[in-house]
């Protein structure tokens, strides 16, 4: 009985047409990118849990809510010109929907108000896909709003949340993070989980932000010397760390373009053959060998401990869909220990405030991905032309994003600074953006502890003394000005 009713599902099947099988085929890839949507919601309650946890306790309302605001700026922008530039630009500049390479018709898809791009009972991919490079957008974002809590404008910060989130990381995925752009086609840059396309460049732009924005105020000494702000709750920044690191298998997955009807049934964003099981294995082995190298780098510092994790996730994304596990992991521990290293160095050589590490922990770990890829998987093939990948390809990648990144970053914010649109005024940042902003206490029942600073030398001094010195020198020295 078993083996006639096989043999007649048998039958069927091979009686099925292949328009049926298509269908079959979008609804799984449409399931599988809703799927991947909603488990990278955990990666923005993840940078919101994070930022607050860091931030002092006058600041975390304020730093929460960049987070949540980031998708109410980020989400129509995308939308009505994100996407456009994706889909119309990946032969380079100039924009606009009469680009003449071969994904022109894409281009005209990407326009808000196209059949593609809205309900459409015979198109089950383009939207959910589009949802997919959204909630990128709002990591690029988020990468930004962390390095600059507690002294930045929150209008400031939406503003270059939109410039960053809708025009900058997603102008270098069409150039380097498509199966058409031009340096996939002509140099074979390889970035397959988005190492450099979304956390380098994001990390230059927001180095390019903190040239403008400036230290919070205490945060140097007069000779230059670095002070230590207490984060208020660093249990929750571990655990905001935590969420990130379960939503990053999401965007892992979503990095992928699901084709069930063909041999092995998934591809990178290249459209070369990979598989899901492999990238998995690569960012878990990732965050172990990040883990590793961030601890005994940091000599066991919990917050480089666990950031080291990122790094090394973000440090093996480039080349996902090719490392071996042991290859990425010792890639991972690597990165992880010269992020914990650059990191301090930026904090106390170049005297750059940053305060979650992000242009460490996003940027450089983010460029030394694509760098990895040339040493270390040059002469792979990629791309529809396969292309063979190379040093010399990925250093088109560095040369292209680096700057794209860093100078759009200091020229939206120094335009910000000029019109004096940037930073909150001294006074604010003295007494906190949660006051300034709400006029409210939102822990009513708990009295605030006395806040802390930590001197060069490790001494703890009280905040309510430090700070308006601080303020004073600070005003004493604007007014002698010329």
């Amino acid at each position: 009985m078993l083996s006639f009713i096989f043999a007649q599902v048998k039958s069927l099947n091979e009686a099925a047409p292949a328009q049926s099988l298509t269908q079959d085929s979008a609804v799984l890839g449409e399931q599988f990118y809703f799927f991947t949507v909603v488990l990278m919601w955990l990666i923005h309650a993840g940078f919101m849990s994070y930022e607050a946890g860091v931030a002092r306790r006058k600041n975390v309302m304020a730093t929460a809510m960049k987070n949540i605001l980031t998708i109410a700026v980020v989400t129509p922008t995308f939308y009505f010109f994100g996407w456009w530039v994706y889909n119309c630009n990946q032969a380079g500049l100039p924009i606009g929907p009469n680009s003449s390479d071969f994904t022109s018709v894409a281009c005209q898809g990407g326009i808000p108000w196209s059949d593609a791009f809205g309900p459409n009972l015979t198109n089950n991919i383009n939207l959910i896909f589009f949802l997919a490079f959204l909630l990128f957008s709002w990591t690029t974002a988020s990468i930004l709003s962390g390095a600059i809590i507690e002294r930045a404008r929150i209008s400031a910060y939406l503003v270059l949340a939109v410039i960053l989130g809708s025009i900058v990381w997603i102008l270098d995925a069409a150039w380097g993070w498509s199966a058409g752009g031009w340096m996939t086609l002509r140099f074979g840059f390889h970035d397959s989980i988005a190492s450099a396309v979304v956390h380098g460049v994001a990390g230059a732009f927001t180095l390019g932000v903190l040239f403008n924005v400036g230290p919070r105020l205490g945060k140097y000494t007069k000779d230059g010397l670095t002070r230590v702000f207490r984060p208020h709750n660093l249990h929750i920044t571990a655990l905001g760390l935590m969420l990130i690191f379960t939503g990053f298998y999401a965007f892992y997955g979503a990095c992928l373009v699901i084709a069930s009807t063909s041999f092995p049934g998934w591809a990178n964003i290249y459209l070369s053959p990979t598989t899901l099981g492999s990238i998995t294995m690569v960012i878990t082995m990732g965050f172990a060998g990040g883990f590793t190298g961030g601890y005994f780098a940091s000599r066991g510092d919990p917050f480089w401990t666990i950031s080291g994790g990122l790094a090394g996730v973000i440090g093996v994304s480039a080349g996902a869909d090719v490392y071996a596990p042991t290859l990425a992991w010792l890639i991972s521990m690597l990165t992880a220990v010269m992020v914990v290293y650059i990191g301090g160095w930026i904090e106390t050589k170049m005297r750059v405030d940053d305060a979650v590490g992000a242009v460490a922990v996003h940027g450089c770990s983010g460029f030394l991905g694509i760098i990895w890829v040339g040493v270390f998987a040059a002469g792979y093939p990629t791309g529809l032309n396969n292309v063979e990948s190379s040093f010399g390809g990925q250093m088109v990648g560095v040369a292209t994003f680096l700057p794209l990144g860093f100078l759009s970053g200091w020229v939206a914010s120094y335009i910000l600074r000029r019109l004096n649109l940037l930073r909150v005024p001294v006074e604010v940042e003295l007494e906190g953006l949660d006051m300034a902003e709400y006029e409210t206490d939102f822990y009513p029942e708990h009295a605030r502890a006395p806040e802390e600073i930590v001197e060069p030398d490790g001494t703890l001094v009280p905040a309510e003394l430090l700070l308006p010195a601080e303020l004073a020198a600070l005003t004493g020295a604007n007014r002698g000005a010329p």
